[in-house]
């Protein structure tokens, strides 16, 4: 009875709202209105009334809700958004428990927006007009009897005017309103707070421990304190500038007495050793005028000579920077500077070998450059970084000082004349010095300045010894020496084709016409300098491993002195090896064995006998012989 007693007030109150809603068309001339029903998160359906309105029959002041659609006595009346908002809210209290209340509001607003959404877009599909508004009218109908289902089925089969997609879209906003409320979340949340308050741990301070005031202490040193022992301070120290030692001192300018590290200076082989080479002072026969021999027969050559345990000796402490051989053809007498500021001398035809070698310091610093001199091979130069070039003289059994300059570190010199009286010496900061050693004193005649910020290696041309060469830091520059300006001399032509950092420049011993360069780039250059008034074409570049790290000498490619168009250079590849290139870029010989287990960075040719020489970072001389 109670059911169908509130289907017939159902349909009862939906005749009603329908006579008032065509009381109103005919007042308003509307062509129609739409009653559609929409169904809230609570089960409970709403009805919504569309109908159409024309903004240009009306002021904005005029935009009010009906007084015929607004009935405030009848409980199925349907009010304006704006109107009734808060009686449905009021409404919407009563109906939700405590422990859904919020959840609802949430809900609430939710549905509110979606509806009006929804129905908006509808009016844009109907009238597809701007002048079109909406008035939502809600009719919230309460059972008593808890049916909420059936008039959820029926609400929803009440949406004829919806698509399927909207009527799907309110059904799981709903759906989702009561899962939402169902959760509890706001008491869940309540509860984890409480938790985390109680679980809040009380700071607690550490009690620092009372210093007992009797309480004896630790012995402290009285002369840290600066106290005496009576207790009454000292006075302060004056403070004295401490003075750091330099690690390499200068020696004393003047000649230096030849006195063997290694050795009695007084011994019988000592002194048999400086008059045998004082002895070999006629210089060895030229070999401008000889002929080059063929690749076949030199290859031949290279090919008989070896090393053994006894062509293998260290001959300095620390690394090997120089190397030169004394043109000798009846001894062999290598020299090798080194890092060290030492100057090893090494007869090989001593035996054992231990006892023909005789270590000096003629410098303090490293010696980059040593040369016998071509005008009496009993002389012997060396240049060094500590800025001094000096001349051992094997007859006088001393180091004579030849150039001193204390304000520039020196790095490479070479005879500008043939009977080595005028020398041209590099310095490291660019510039050059022009030393005549027939005058008196230590002291440069010129002092040129260069275009280049560094100067490695100097070399002078084997015929016209007027031009020299010079490498710097990348660039190689050729210079007359005629025409050398104090102020600043510019080159007569300029290498540019190098990449990295240059270690060595020198001309081929006999006529210099080809000039090679060793790189940093991992190349080997050679150049056409049989024209000096005209620019170096470059022939051939070699690839080459020059990348010898921190602790081993920078390799130096140099001439074979017998072979006009062969070069040695060290190399880093495996097994150890020196090679000889052609100037071609072909490779001509490489000198292999077991006792070579090292890299020979600095090596030298002899200029006559097939020699080779190689010194290594730890001092050791290779010599390979035939």
């Amino acid at each position: 009875m109670s059911g169908s007693r509130a289907a017939a007030e159902k349909a009862g109150s939906r005749q009603r709202l329908q006579v008032k809603v065509n009381e109103y068309k005919e007042n308003q001339n509307v062509a129609y209105a739409s009653l559609r029903p929409v169904q809230t998160f609570l089960g409970k359906t709403a009805q919504v009334y569309l109908v159409p309105f024309s903004l240009s029959n009306y002021k904005l002041d005029q935009l009010k809700c009906p007084e015929s659609l607004l009935d405030k006595n009848s409980n199925n009346e349907v009010a304006c958004k704006k109107c009734k908002k808060a009686e449905v809210k009021e409404t919407c209290r009563g109906i939700l428990t405590p422990k859904m209340e919020a959840t609802s509001s949430k809900a609430e607003s939710t549905l509110q927006k979606s509806s009006s959404d929804v129905h908006t877009e509808s009016n844009k599909r109907q009238y597809k007009s701007t002048s079109d508004t909406v008035i939502l009218s809600a009719d919230t109908e309460s059972s008593q009897d808890g049916d909420s289902d059936e008039d959820t089925t029926s609400g929803l089969d009440d949406f004829s005017g919806l698509s399927p997609y909207e009527r799907k879209r309110l059904k799981n906003i709903s759906e989702n309103a009561n899962f939402f409320a169902s959760l509890h979340l706001s008491e869940s949340a309540a509860r984890l707070r409480e938790i985390v308050k109680k679980r809040q741990p009380t700071e607690s301070k550490r009690k620092k421990p009372k210093k007992k005031e009797n309480e004896t202490g630790c012995r402290r040193s009285m002369r840290l304190l600066k106290v005496d022992p009576s207790g009454v301070p000292l006075p302060a120290a004056p403070s004295q500038p401490i003075v750091v030692a330099d690690e390499s001192p200068l020696l004393p300018p003047g000649p230096l007495e030849m006195t063997p590290e290694n050795q009695d200076d007084n011994s019988e082989p000592f002194k048999g050793f400086l008059q045998t080479w004082a002895e070999l002072s006629k210089t060895s026969s030229k070999n401008r005028g000889k002929e080059l021999s063929s690749i076949k027969s030199y290859k031949a050559n290279l090919n008989g000579m070896f090393i053994s345990e006894d062509t293998v000796c260290k001959v300095t402490r620390g690394s090997i920077f120089s190397v030169a051989l004394h043109p000798s053809e009846v001894r062999t007498l290598v020299a090798a500077g080194a890092k060290s500021g030492q100057v090893g001398l090494w007869d090989l035809t001593h035996q054992p070998k231990e006892d023909g070698i005789y270590i000096f310091q003629p410098h303090s610093q490293p010696v980059s450059c040593l040369y016998f001199s071509p005008a009496n091979p009993a002389h012997i130069l060396s240049l060094s970084y500590d800025g001094t070039v000096r001349c051992g003289d094997f007859s006088r059994a001393v180091f004579e000082e030849v150039y001193r300059n204390e304000e520039s570190s020196l790095s490479s010199f070479d005879f500008l004349a043939e009977d080595a009286s005028t020398l041209i010496v590099g310095h490291w900061d660019g510039s050059m010095s022009l030393v005549d050693r027939r005058t008196t004193g230590t002291s440069y005649e010129k002092l040129i300045n260069s275009s280049l910020s560094k100067i490695r290696t100097v070399h002078v041309h084997p015929v016209h010894r007027q031009y020299f060469i010079t490498a710097g830091l990348r660039d190689v520059h050729i210079y007359d020496a005629r025409c050398l300006n104090p102020s600043r001399s510019q080159p007569l032509i300029s290498l540019t084709e190098h990449t990295k950092s240059l270690a060595s420049a020198y001309f081929s011993p006999l006529t210099g016409n080809r000039l090679v360069t060793t790189c940093a780039d991992c190349k080997l250059r050679i150049f056409d300098s049989s024209c000096i008034s005209s620019q170096f074409p470059l022939l051939t570049t070699i690839r080459h491993n020059t990348i010898t790290g921190r602790w081993l000498t920078r390799f130096q490619a140099v001439w074979d002195p017998k072979q006009e168009d062969c070069f040695i250079v060290g190399s880093m590849a495996y097994p150890r090896r020196v090679e000889i290139f052609h100037e071609t870029g072909k490779q001509v010989h490489s000198f292999l064995g077991e006792c070579l287990a090292s890299v020979c960075s600095i090596n030298a040719m002899h200029p006559t006998r097939y020699i080779l020489a190689g010194g290594n970072s730890s001092g050791r001389m290779h010599v390979f012989m035939n």
